[in-house]
């Protein structure tokens, strides 16, 4: 019999979980960036609240081993595309969660190569679709460095290369598009709907007038 494990979590769950206003931001969150449950945005909140920690108490340093050690922090946090090269502790403090989750491999495909919907590519990146620096790829909450940007594309026989397009407009799709234009067409129907039934309205009047007779 094997030896027992102590496994521990990665993530927290928030202190009022049944808050309205909280779960609807989470909801917001978990479809902007199409997130399977909220345990992945709680592993989000938790990994940044560390960051978080860390800059604190790099804050409380005295100013000598604050030199040594906020660099470390600073370049691991700008390999990953959280900050700029020359970004503070005060920038790291201002990260949110939509910060951290935009570095995420469903997020950066998603943009890069036009997917409809945050699910579907997380749909090409679960079936092996997609590569990072000549290697597959199957987790869709891969941190993608800057360096590997360039380096994330389609496989040369994923199906998603022959469906996958640039639209036409960055205000909407093409339904859209139609329907914007089609809007002064539908309010000239109804102005000339409007006039003939007061047209008709005008003809049954004088034909009603022309049957009465007037009174002896």
């Amino acid at each position: 019999m094997g030896d027992t494990k102590n496994f521990r979590k990665f993530w927290k769950k928030p202190k009022r979980p049944f808050n309205y206003e909280l779960k609807m931001e989470e909801l917001k969150i978990v479809g902007t960036f199409g997130l399977k449950t909220k345990r992945e945005l709680w592993k989000a909140r938790t990994e940044l609240s560390r960051v978080r920690n860390q800059a604190r108490s790099l804050l409380a340093l005295r100013q000598e081993d604050r030199e040594q050690k906020e660099p470390i922090l600073m370049n691991s946090l700008s390999r990953i595309g959280l900050v700029e090269q020359n970004a503070t502790l005060d920038d790291v403090l201002n990260l949110e969660i939509n910060d951290l989750l935009s570095r995420r491999l469903q997020s950066i495909i998603m943009k890069k190569f036009y997917f409809k919907t945050p699910y579907q590519a997380r749909q090409a990146i679960s079936h092996g679709h997609v590569i990072v620096d000549d290697r597959i790829v199957n987790i869709p909450s891969y941190i993608v460095k800057v360096e590997e940007e360039d380096k994330v594309k389609l496989t040369d026989k994923s199906i998603f290369n022959k469906i996958l397009s640039k639209p036409e407009s960055d205000l909407g799709s093409i339904e859209t598009e139609n329907i914007e234009i089609s809007e002064p067409l539908i309010e000239e129907k109804t102005q000339d709907v409007t006039e003939e039934k007061t047209e008709l309205a005008t003809e049954e009047t004088s034909k009603v007038t022309a049957t009465v007779k007037p009174s002896e």
